[in-house]
């Protein structure tokens, strides 16, 4: 081999580019002062494009495959510098890569909550996030346009600014769709397509698409998901009163069964002196009927003496049973509710004659509305009330 062909073989580049940081968008072959020998070899790899650029005009882009950097296959660059051959001229260019494969798993959300109208609650606030794929769909327009003369251009670079095309077209979508928000989680799918279709026209100025865009959540303030969770709690509670019972006979139970525990014998011994009472309520009307007599005359003195001493004494009183729960009621009339209001409110309503018969009224528990005559823990509230005054004597 003679010294011209060493020489030759000397300047004869060969351009490829591999990456495994996941992020890397563009990449510039670097190369001593840019010179790119003649008749180099360019490697294109799939889901890479190679752009070509000389003296600072793009001169070509190059899909996939092998390439020799020759006059003959490069028609483009022919307009833009005469060409000699061999290695005596090499020419200053850059080639950047550009990767086109999908980058995922990136992430979106809203840093502020959007103000939406919802039919059912009024003005709320929501915030959501989720996450979306970007891909380079035209090489030549995202070099120009977002990378300039950038060596190494990374997706952190460009997420912020996508963020913000997302988030923005997100909150108009959901602004004017009309969606409950308590409908708005089976609607997921629909709003994520709606936005990808929105920002595509945007994106495809900088040579992207977004193939993919997933809504993960869409949630309300803290309080007003505390509101709804206690909302949630009294529909399932229904009647409270029962509920306090339930409640009550499970802790019991619950604490009877803890081996040495001084609150479950206590609790023991509470609920065997309710049953004892329970049982000697039964007991007197028995009792008293047997002392009677068949004819309902008394028993003489000496026989009840007698009874007296042969009865055992009787048991030390007990603790009597915890008042009822008093209810609250709502009332509802022209279309419109109002409440709650006890039950003494509502005695002085009847007096001042905001309340009647007809008035319908709702307490947790009450199977619909009724009429307050017709309930019998109102009914009493309207006997109370004095009659109609006597018409005035003639003149």
């Amino acid at each position: 081999m003679g010294i011209f062909d060493f020489l030759k073989g000397e300047f004869i580049d060969v351009i490829h580019w591999t990456d495994d940081s996941r992020d890397t968008m563009v990449w510039r072959f670097e190369r001593e002062a840019h010179e790119i020998k003649y008749g180099a070899k360019l490697t294109v790899r799939e889901g890479q494009a190679a752009v070509f650029v000389h003296e600072g005009q793009l001169a070509d882009v190059f899909t996939p495959g092998l390439y020799m950097l020759e006059t003959n296959n490069m028609p483009v660059m022919t307009t833009l510098q005469h060409w000699d051959h061999g290695f005596q001229s090499p020419f200053k260019s850059e080639i950047y890569y550009v990767n086109t494969t999908r980058f995922n798993n990136l992430k979106w959300g809203t840093k502020n909550p959007i103000i939406c109208r919802d039919p059912e609650f009024g003005p709320v606030r929501l915030r959501a996030f989720g996450s979306y794929s970007i891909r380079v769909v035209d090489a030549a327009r995202f070099l120009t346009e977002i990378v300039g003369t950038d060596g190494e251009f990374t997706m952190d670079e460009i997420s912020f600014q996508i963020r913000n095309i997302i988030v923005q077209e997100f909150s108009r979508a959901v602004a004017g769709s009309g969606i409950p928000v308590l409908d708005m989680a089976a609607n997921t799918a629909d709003l994520g397509k709606l936005v990808a279709t929105e920002i595509a026209p945007t994106l495809a100025e900088y040579g992207l698409s977004i193939p993919e865009l997933y809504i993960e959540n869409i949630s309300l303030p803290p309080a007003v998901e505390q509101a709804m969770d206690k909302r949630t709690q009294m529909g399932i509670v229904g009647d409270l009163g029962r509920y306090t019972q339930f409640a009550a006979a499970e802790a019991m139970g619950a604490a009877a069964q803890t081996p040495n525990s001084g609150m479950g014998a206590g609790l023991g011994m509470g609920m065997g002196m309710a049953m004892a009472q329970q049982m000697g309520q039964q007991m007197q009307p028995e009792a008293a009927g047997q002392a009677a007599g068949p004819w309902g005359a008394r028993p003489a003195p000496a026989a009840t003496a007698a009874a007296a001493q042969a009865a055992p004494p009787q048991a030390a009183p007990v603790a009597p049973p915890p008042p009822p729960v008093e209810h609250v009621w709502h009332t509802a009339e022209n279309g419109t509710t109002s409440g709650p209001f006890s039950k003494a409110r509502l005695g002085r309503m009847a007096q001042e004659g905001t309340l009647s018969r007809d008035t319908h009224v709702w307490t947790p528990g009450q199977d619909g509305w009724m009429r307050a005559g017709d309930v019998a823990e109102l009914a009493q509230l309207f006997t109370v009330l004095p009659p109609p005054p006597p018409p005035a004597p003639a003149p």
